[in-house]
């Protein structure tokens, strides 16, 4: 132990190097974050200036493409404007000074500027520099521009440009203007005139102020020759003056398509960035610019929310380590205190361990013995002491008789295997089972473990027997009896049969239900027991789960056998039980399968079994059935068709028909019943008793319901407003919990009023979870919908459900209906059944009616309303919709026949 302790002091002890080290790290930190937030600042100012001078570029790119086009424009309409004086034949000055003085000059130019409304005025002036016609007003002002320097150009300089473009102060408006003027010329290049556009600088300023970009920021527009065109922010005393003078960098900008860089401006001195771009087709320059201070405020809120976190990380890490270091000096000062606590705790634990501990050195030697191991074997401390022998102890535990075997050869053993862990469990003389575990050490010795295992042992034993055993019946489970099963199918010897008896117990869920979990699970032990009885020595009773239980009858040489055990299984079932004060009475459906007879592989032989089982319950529960060939068969066809249907409700091989209602009052149709049905394509038309309880079986019958749901909704929005629309809803479709916003959702796809939709329901829906399903019903009954208790009277609940919700509609079941007419017919029944819904305020309607003299007795006993094939069958929706036409005609025509009568009588 005191080995121990100085190892562990070691570790604790805290040097000054260690501390030095981390102080020097802590410091290293510090100063990264100091350089590498310095770094992140340079590169973020970089990067705005960068950001700010490529929205310079783009901005003054989409100017400059901007007003080309408009420049454009108006050059396609002084080209126009001159090809027009050719065309018309203008020769001579005098004869353009004529002919171009007129008001259809006046009205073709206003016609050229309405196309392009955000053109200005067009002045067309003659050889002498007099305004002749212009677009905008008629006639035209008396102003003469020979004194122009443009004017003088054009009529002087024959080598001049055909367009000039000149700011000066205009003497029609008196602003100043910028002037885009065209010169016009003879065949024989005789000076006739131009035709010029003035625009005020105020125009295009206006366009940049709409895309200014932010305080501090210019754009300007001057010609290429350096005169200031046009500048937001505007200044007057600027515009008209030449900036193509200066350092030679501001030169330079005038003679480039495209410049982007950094110059002091000449207007205020400040240091700006500058992008400036050429108009492709005009001698004009577009110039963006913005001081560097405002392309730097974003990075300055981000320096200062990047020097924020890093004086707080630092001032973070330098606390950190100072809490550090406090921490490591104050447990320098408590380690050896603590190392002596810790061996104090490390005795007490080693000797207050559940399991004895043993620590031997290399020479075989004890060095620890925890008092457990003493009190475990009943030994004297002062025999197993540090210092004696492996041999010694075993010697002892010899004399005290807590060892039985043979002391030498077992020190051997261990001292043979000691180089490697291993372990094992011995039994002691009183019964006990101790696990002993051998972990070598490094130097050569070992440590030994010896841990009491009695009772885990024996919870083992338990967990194995539940594995195998049913926890309520203590009968073989499933998984014994496949095993047992598989072992007797591969011993069966020639002659000899085995027959597998599945049983399950009739009625059962219905014990449950009364009565409670408590009382079945008595009722699942009595049988169990009676079960064990009955079946022979070398017979094996197994429970599979739930209320189906099993037996393997081996040895069978005749089938007088088998039927023997099943009459002792029925005798002793249908015996009455006692469970719990309750004095209950049951029966089972059997099924019976032979091997090798009906299968000799496992799975195989369960199959038919369980196939002879339920056909034993199809037949009414109760018996006994044998596995048949065409049980298999029957199985195969009903997946067959369960395929079948999975693909017809994905292609859409199911059909809506509609079998209408009739008023037993005015023989009116009231409403129409959606029913499915299925057309097999080589089966033709399916039965619906057929695939109905498949699909309910499967869940199936939440994907019909909802398609059928949808359909009819969508169908019966465009019958007649009075005639209603009746759905039958599934119990399993109760179950989904989604009903009600699946209802309200197909009334919202094909708005159909909530009043026209009719829910159907059998007393199936109400049985189980009835708070659940009248809640349900009550919602749907708050949206307006209808609901009608369908084949009432074939159920034992039906008055008590018309007690607590009040339904719209009582169905009669055919059943009553078909036997109305006889001597002791249900006509008492069906009255019964009308005065009950009168009192309640509910309509009634007889289904299954073939005959006019079932349809007279309801009429009289005062049913509501008929539906059978009396008068119509289910048809189509476009069969349904045809006679809802032909029965009005029909009504229209007898009711016009019944007045003509009155009125002849």
């Amino acid at each position: 132990m005191t080995r121990y302790g100085s190892r562990l002091l070691d570790q604790v002890f805290v040097r000054s190097g260690p501390i030095r080290w981390l102080v020097v790290g802590g410091a290293l930190l510090i100063a990264a974050i100091a350089v590498g937030a310095t770094l992140m600042a340079q590169n973020f100012r970089e990067r705005a200036l960068r950001n700010s001078g490529r929205e310079l570029e783009n901005t003054v790119l989409l100017l400059a493409y901007h007003f080309d086009q408009q420049l454009q424009d108006f050059a396609v309409i002084q080209k126009d404007f001159i090809d027009h004086v050719r065309l018309t034949g203008i020769t001579t000055a005098e004869d353009y000074r004529k002919r171009l003085s007129s008001q259809d000059t006046h009205r073709l130019l206003r016609s050229k500027i309405e196309a392009l409304p955000y053109m200005g005025g067009v002045n067309v002036i003659d050889a002498d520099g007099n305004v002749i016609n212009s677009s905008t007003a008629w006639p035209a002002p008396k102003v003469n521009v020979a004194d122009r320097a443009y004017f003088r150009t054009f009529r002087y300089d024959p080598n001049s440009p055909d367009v000039l473009i000149a700011p000066l102060h205009s003497r029609i408006s008196g602003a100043w203007t910028i002037l885009i003027v065209r010169r016009i010329v003879g065949p024989n290049g005789e000076f006739m005139g131009m035709i010029g556009r003035g625009i005020e600088p105020a125009n295009f300023e206006k366009f940049f102020e709409s895309v200014l970009l932010g305080e501090g920021a210019t754009i300007s527009m001057l010609h290429r020759d350096g005169t200031l065109l046009a500048r937001y922010p505007h200044s007057s005393e600027m515009m008209g003056k030449n900036f193509k003078t200066g350092p030679f960098e501001q030169q330079r900008i005038f003679g480039l398509d495209h410049f982007a860089g950094r110059i002091t401006s000449p207007v205020d001195g400040e240091d700006r960035l500058i992008s400036a771009r050429a108009l492709p087709h005009f001698p004009i320059l577009m110039m963006a610019t913005t001081t560097r201070a405002a392309a730097l405020t974003d990075w300055r809120e981000q320096i200062f929310i990047l020097i924020s976190v890093a004086g707080a990380s630092a001032l973070a890490i330098a606390g950190v380590l100072i809490a550090i270091v406090r921490k490591l000096l104050e447990q320098h000062r408590l380690s050896r205190e603590r190392l002596t606590l810790e061996k104090l705790r490390l005795d007490r634990a080693v000797n207050n361990m559940t399991q004895g501990l043993l620590l031997f050195d290399a020479s075989q030697r004890l060095v620890v013995c925890n008092q457990r191991y003493i009190e475990m074997y009943g030994l004297s401390p002062e025999v197993v002491k540090p210092g004696c022998s492996f041999h010694d102890i075993i010697a002892h535990r010899k004399a005290t008789g807590s060892f039985s075997g043979n002391a030498d050869q077992y020190v051997a053993r261990v001292l043979r295997d000691v180089h490697v862990r291993n372990s094992m469990v011995v039994d002691t003389s009183d019964g006990r089972s101790i696990h002993i575990l051998n972990e070598p050490l490094a130097d050569g010795g070992w440590v030994a473990t010896h841990e009491d295992v009695t009772e885990r042992r024996r919870i083992e034993e338990r967990i194995t027997h539940l594995a195998h055993y049913d926890a309520l019946t203590d009968l073989p489970n499933r998984a014994m009896f496949h095993e047992h099963l598989r072992e007797a199918l591969s011993g069966i010897i020639g002659g000899e049969e085995l027959a597998v008896h599945y049983i399950d117990i009739d009625e059962f869920k219905g014990v449950n239900d009364a009565l409670g979990h408590l009382v079945g699970d008595e009722l699942l032990k009595a049988v169990a027991a009676s079960l064990d009885r009955c079946a022979g020595p070398t017979d094996f009773v197994a429970r599979l789960g739930g209320d189906e239980f099993a037996i393997v009858q081996t040895g069978v040489t005749s089938v007088d056998q088998v039927n023997e055990l099943v009459a002792r299984v029925f005798a002793a079932i249908r015996t009455p039980f006692d469970c719990m004060g309750h004095h209950l009475t049951t029966d089972a459906s059997i099924g019976i399968a032979l091997a090798p007879r009906h299968a000799t592989a496992l799975d195989q032989i369960l199959k038919n079994a369980d196939m002879a089982m339920y056909a034993a319950k199809a037949a009414g529960r109760r018996t006994h059935r044998f596995f048949e060939q065409a049980m298999d068969a029957r199985v195969r066809e009903r997946r067959q068709l369960e395929i079948d249907l999975r693909h017809a409700i994905a292609h859409g091989g199911l059909e809506v028909y509609y079998q209408p209602c009739l008023s037993l009052k005015d023989d009116r149709i009231t409403g129409c019943e959606a029913l499915v049905r299925w057309r097999h394509p080589e089966r033709g038309m399916v039965s619906p008793a057929e695939f109905i309880p498949i699909a309910e079986d499967t869940g199936l019958i939440n994907e019909i319901g909802e398609w059928v749901l949808t359909t009819a909704c969508r169908e019966a929005a465009s019958w007649p407003d009075d005639i209603r629309l009746a759905v039958n809803v599934s119990p399993v479709q109760f179950k989904s919990g989604t009903l009600v916003l699946k209802i309200m959702a197909a009334l919202a796809a094909s708005n159909l009023p909530a009043s026209r939709l009719e829910l159907e329901i059998t007393e199936a829906v109400l049985i189980r979870d009835d708070e659940t399903t009248l809640a349900i019903l009550h919602q749907l009954r708050a949206i307006g919908v209808r609901i009608a208790l369908d084949d009432f009277g074939t159920g034992y609940s039906s008055l008590s459900y018309l007690h607590r919700f009040p339904f719209d509609k009582i169905k009669i079941d055919r059943g009553f209906v078909s036997d109305i007419a006889g001597p002791d017919g249900s006509s008492s029944i069906v009255q019964a059944v009308v005065n009950l819904a009168s009192a309640r305020r509910m309509t009634t309607t007889a289904e299954g009616v073939e005959t006019e003299e079932q349809q007279r007795l309801l009429r009289t006993l005062g049913c509501s309303e008929m539906q059978g094939y009396l008068f119509s069958a289910a048809k189509p929706a476009d069969k349904v919709v045809e006679l809802f036409a032909l029965h009005r005609s029909r009504l229209a025509q007898r009711r016009g026949h019944e007045g003509r009568r009155r009125e002849a009588g």
